[in-house]
């Protein structure tokens, strides 16, 4: 498939003079994806776009080489899964050999689950489920080899917690996870040296609230509260730093994940009653752009959607991920007080 033109590549203005490694982000030139690309550039890696539109890719491969790296966008539908092992051949040819792979790319129908076109439901299926596998075959088939590499997959609080309204993107979340989970318990057969990763997502205000195919008689909008892209994209782009198992950005995912395993029957009970109207925003006027379901929006919408005024742009989670030590001895010491605390009151009873 055609690619986006390169200029050449300018000297490193970022802290990060030697490249860390190359880097693969589908769904990168938008949204969440496009926070990612920019935010590994800013660390030091060279970083391949695999995502459709030609006008943000483009976009994406001058905001990497802005931050002193290599950018390549090739244009690719990740559902297609020649098409993904193509992009990863040119990716190790231009570039080198791939480092790490982060599967973010994503298309999503709002409406009832009876009032879908199966189409529909499926190509969404497609995107978001079969995508991360392409992805991840891809990324493996390479990296289990070498016995190096790092795979990041980017999952959702929807992928433990499903909401009314989005049955397919839900559907495919949960599917991420325990297909994650399977080639984890692989790799580990192995005794491979390559790491698997994923990264669960709260609300973020991404142009997908503005494109996506909805039966919505109102302006679709993250349930509240929205975070800003840039918050994932930093827990990202730690993670790839530090490598861990599974991570929950924004108090929102820990509390979605944590109350779903506690009682699934009052979170069904809650949603039901607050899911169709957290989902619409009757206030935001704005025009919805032409659905991406199918064919790549016209222009270049950056990683922020409609709802920036909402933004929360720090989350004690991802603080925590960059400053591990900080946030352990914190949590010593919180734990201590409460523990002194509770032999203080003891105490105190006894005494009375």
């Amino acid at each position: 498939m055609p690619a986006t033109p390169r200029p050449a590549t300018p000297e490193p203005t970022t802290r990060e003079s030697r490249s860390r490694g190359v880097a693969v982000v589908t769904g990168g030139s938008a949204g969440l994806g496009r926070a990612i690309s920019r935010e590994l550039a800013a660390r030091g890696w060279d970083v391949a776009v695999l995502a459709r539109g030609e006008e943000r890719l483009a976009g994406t491969v001058r905001d990497i080489e802005e931050r002193g790296r290599r950018g390549l966008g090739i244009s690719t539908d990740v559902a297609d899964r020649e098409a993904v092992e193509r992009a990863a051949d040119r990716v190790e040819d231009e570039l080198g050999p791939i480092e790490l792979w982060v599967n973010d790319a994503m298309a999503g129908v709002f409406g009832e689950f009876l009032e879908t076109d199966p189409a529909d439901f499926e190509r969404a299926t497609a995107v978001d489920y079969f995508g991360f596998v392409n992805g991840t075959r891809a990324a493996l088939s390479r990296m289990v080899p070498r016995d190096r590499g790092h795979v990041i997959q980017v999952g959702s609080a929807l992928g433990h917690r499903s909401i009314p309204l989005q049955a397919a993107y839900c559907g495919a979340k949960h599917a991420i996870t325990g297909f994650t989970d399977s080639v984890h318990t692989e790799l580990g057969h192995r005794g491979s040296k390559v790491k698997l990763s994923q990264v669960d997502m709260p609300a973020l205000d991404t142009p997908q609230f503005s494109w996506v195919k909805s039966a919505l008689p109102h302006h679709p909008q993250p349930v509240a509260p929205i975070f800003a892209p840039e918050v994932g994209a930093r827990a990202v782009a730690d993670v790839a730093d530090r490598p861990r198992r599974r991570t929950w950005v924004g108090r929102s995912t820990v509390y979605t994940i944590l109350g779903s395993r506690l009682s699934n029957r009052a979170a069904d009970w809650y949603l039901a009653r607050t899911g169709y109207s957290g989902q619409q925003a009757k206030d935001v006027d704005s025009p919805m752009l032409p659905p991406n379901l199918y064919e790549p929006a016209a222009g270049d919408q950056g990683a922020h959607g409609a709802f920036r005024d909402r933004e929360i742009r720090h989350s004690l989670q991802t603080w925590a991920i960059g400053h591990r030590r900080l946030a352990s001895a914190g949590a010593v010491v919180v734990a201590a007080g409460a523990a002194i605390a509770g032999v203080a009151a003891l105490a105190g009873g006894r005494s009375r």
